[in-house]
C-alpha cells in the first residue's frame, strides 16, 4: 500500500512538473509584481519590468509588455517636461491587449503631433487613485495638461472595497474619505507567481479557492424557508436608491474636483465612454450618473468629452464595432483612435 501511495505522488509531481514546461512554452500571463514602488498611493509595475498578458482560456491578445523608467506601459521613458500631456486611466488606458502603436497614449501622441504623452494607466484603478497620479505628474515631472480617460464605472468604483481601489476612497455608508491600500504579497502568493501553471489557472481561468469553498459548503434552506437568527434588510425603494446612487456621484465628484485643483496648471480633459453595448443595439439607456458626473465636472472647469455621439456618428457610417471582442468591451485600436483624436482636439481648442 504505501509503495503504491508512493508510485502515486511521483506520478502526480511528474505530471504537474511537464504541465508546468508546457505552460511556460505558451503565452500564459506572467506575474506583474506590482507595488507601490514610486509613491505610497500609486500602484505600479517595477521599473523596466517585462511580463506577458493574454485573455481567457485560449490565450488570446497575447502582448510581451516592457513597463518604463516609472513602471508603466508606456513606449517612453518620463522625465520632467512642461509640454508632455498625461494621459490617466485604468486598463483602457493601459490596453495590453492591443499592439503598441494602437494603445491610447501612443495615438494620442500621433494626433498632438509635437508633444509627448505620458500614458500613466493602471488596471484596476478608478477615479480618485487618478487623483493621485494628477499629483504624481504635476510635482514630479511637471506636467500642465491632463486627459482621463474614464469608463462609466470609475465613479462608483470609487467606493471603499469596490475592489478597484489602490489607494484614496470614500466609505460607501458614511460618503467620508478613507485610505484604502493593498496589502504586500505574502510568500505562498509571491510563489505561486513564478509558475506558468499557477498563473494560468488564476488569471486565464479565473479559478478561486475561496469561491469553490463557498460554494460546496454553502448552507441550503428549503424555498420559503427563513434562516434562523438571519436579519432580512428591507428591500430598497427605487427612489432612495437613485437618491443614494446620485448623492454618490456628487461626493466623490467633489473629492476628486478638490484633489487636483492644485495640480491643473494647464488642461483638463475628461474623455467618458458610452454605453457601446446600448448603441450597438439601437437602444437608448437613460443614465442619470454618467450625466450627473459630466454635469458636475464641467461646472468645476474640466473639458468633457462625451463619447456618446462619437459612437453614434461612426455606428451611422459603419457597421464595424470598437470593442475588442465579444468577451472583452475594451476599445479595439479604432475605438481608441476616434476618441483619441477629440481628446487631441479638445486640448487644442480655443
Amino acid at each position: 500500500m504505501a509503495r503504491a501511495i508512493t508510485w502515486w505522488f511521483i506520478g502526480a509531481g511528474a505530471c504537474l512538473l511537464m504541465l508546468e514546461l508546457l505552460f511556460r512554452l505558451i503565452p500564459v500571463s506572467t506575474s506583474t509584481e506590482t507595488a507601490y514602488y514610486t509613491d505610497p498611493l500609486i500602484l505600479s509595475y517595477p521599473p523596466h519590468h517585462r511580463w506577458t498578458t493574454s485573455t481567457g482560456w485560449d490565450l488570446r491578445n497575447a502582448q510581451t509588455l516592457q513597463a518604463n523608467n516609472l513602471g508603466y506601459v508606456a513606449s517612453r521613458d518620463f522625465a520632467r517636461d512642461a509640454q508632455a500631456v498625461a494621459l490617466i486611466g485604468d486598463s483602457y488606458v493601459e490596453a495590453s491587449m492591443l499592439a503598441a502603436p494602437d494603445r491610447p497614449g501612443a495615438q494620442l501622441e500621433r494626433a498632438l503631433g509635437t508633444r509627448p504623452v505620458y500614458a500613466m494607466g493602471s488596471p484596476g484603478t478608478a477615479l480618485l487613485d487618478y487623483a493621485e497620479r494628477i499629483r504624481f505628474a504635476h510635482e514630479q515631472l511637471g506636467v500642465r495638461d491632463i486627459v482621463i480617460l474614464m469608463e462609466r464605472g470609475d465613479v462608483r468604483q470609487s467606493l471603499c472595497g469596490s475592489g478597484n481601489v489602490h489607494g484614496p476612497c470614500l466609505d460607501s455608508k458614511t460618503l467620508l474619505p478613507r485610505t484604502e491600500t493593498l496589502a504586500p504579497a505574502g510568500v505562498a502568493k509571491r510563489l505561486l507567481r513564478q509558475s506558468a501553471l499557477a498563473q494560468y489557472l488564476f488569471s486565464q481561468l479565473k479559478f478561486s479557492p475561496q469561491r469553490l469553498w463557498r460554494q460546496a459548503f454553502a448552507p441550503s434552506h428549503p424555498s420559503g424557508t427563513a434562516v434562523s437568527g438571519a436579519v432580512l434588510a428591507a428591500p430598497t425603494e427605487p427612489n432612495q436608491g437613485h437618491a443614494r446612487a446620485l448623492a454618490t456621484v456628487d461626493a466623490v465628484t467633489q473629492a476628486f474636483l478638490e484633489r487636483v485643483k492644485p495640480h491643473v496648471a494647464g488642461r483638463l480633459v475628461i474623455v467618458m465612454d458610452a454605453d457601446r453595448r446600448a448603441l450597438y443595439a439601437g437602444q437608448a439607456r437613460a443614465d442619470p450618473e454618467r450625466e450627473r458626473f459630466m454635469q458636475l465636472a464641467r461646472a468645476g472647469g474640466v473639458i468633457v468629452v462625451d463619447a456618446e455621439p462619437l459612437v453614434r456618428a461612426h455606428l451611422a457610417k459603419s457597421p464595424l464595432k470598437l470593442d475588442v471582442g465579444p468577451q472583452d468591451g475594451h476599445l479595439n485600436a479604432l475605438g481608441v483612435g476616434l476618441i483619441m483624436r477629440a481628446a487631441a482636439d479638445a486640448l487644442r481648442s480655443p
